[in-house]
Parts: structure tokens; C-alpha cells; sequence
């Protein structure tokens, strides 16, 4: 079974790019368009990584990753910050931060490194 891959991303356009470099490199994945949904999603999917924009309406990608952490079930997700906002804005556990717009191949690279 192909590994699980949670996109947490406001802008369609980005997802789809996503799911077709993720789809195309083996892994399977799954989307939520804001922080909130994402928590549920986490919870349904039990994905093997989370791939989290920073910037989204309602509410901003670090309160959604305190949340999971605070989640014993959760809190070891590995999760990727990709943004177009510079920094790393209060996650710093994070496994990478990739800054949009990036390079598919980078991306993939570090997904390969951290679930395989």
C-alpha cells in the first residue's frame, strides 16, 4: 500500500500540482483546505506525512500544528511547511521548510528521506 501523504493547502491550484507530483513519485495522497479540516482529516486518514501551508483563512498553519502535537495519536507526523511567507513562523520541529515556489524534485527528496 502506497504511503499517505495530507496536503493542508487553501489554493486548489497548488493541491493539484501536489497530488500529481505525489501520485507520479508512488504516494498516495488526500487534501484539506484549511487547518481546521486538516485536524480532521489527520484523524480519518492517519497519513504517514503532512505537507502544511502556513498562510490560510480561518486559521494559520502553526495553531493547526500545535493542536497536533498536543495529539498523543498524532503528535509524531512528520510535517513539511511549504509556504510562500519567509521563515518558519513557530514550527520548528518541522521536518523541512520549503519555501513556493519550489522544486518538485527537492520536495519528493525530502519526503523519500523522511517516510521512505
Amino acid at each position: 500500500m502506497p504511503k499517505k501523504i495530507l496536503i493542508i493547502d487553501d489554493d486548489p491550484v497548488i493541491v493539484k500540482y501536489l497530488q500529481a507530483v505525489f501520485s507520479d513519485n508512488g504516494y498516495a495522497s488526500c487534501e484539506a483546505g484549511s487547518s481546521m479540516e486538516g485536524l480532521d482529516r489527520v484523524r480519518q486518514e492517519k497519513p504517514d506525512l503532512i505537507t502544511l501551508d502556513i498562510q490560510m483563512p480561518g486559521e494559520w498553519g502553526p495553531r493547526f500544528y500545535r493542536r497536533l502535537r498536543l495529539d498523543k495519536e498524532l503528535k509524531n507526523t512528520p510535517v513539511i511547511v511549504i509556504s510562500g511567507v519567509d521563515g518558519d513562523h513557530a514550527i520548528k520541529d518541522a521536518v523541512a521548510f520549503v519555501r513556493k515556489p519550489f522544486d518538485p524534485e527537492k520536495l519528493i527528496g525530502i519526503i523519500k528521506n523522511t517516510i521512505g
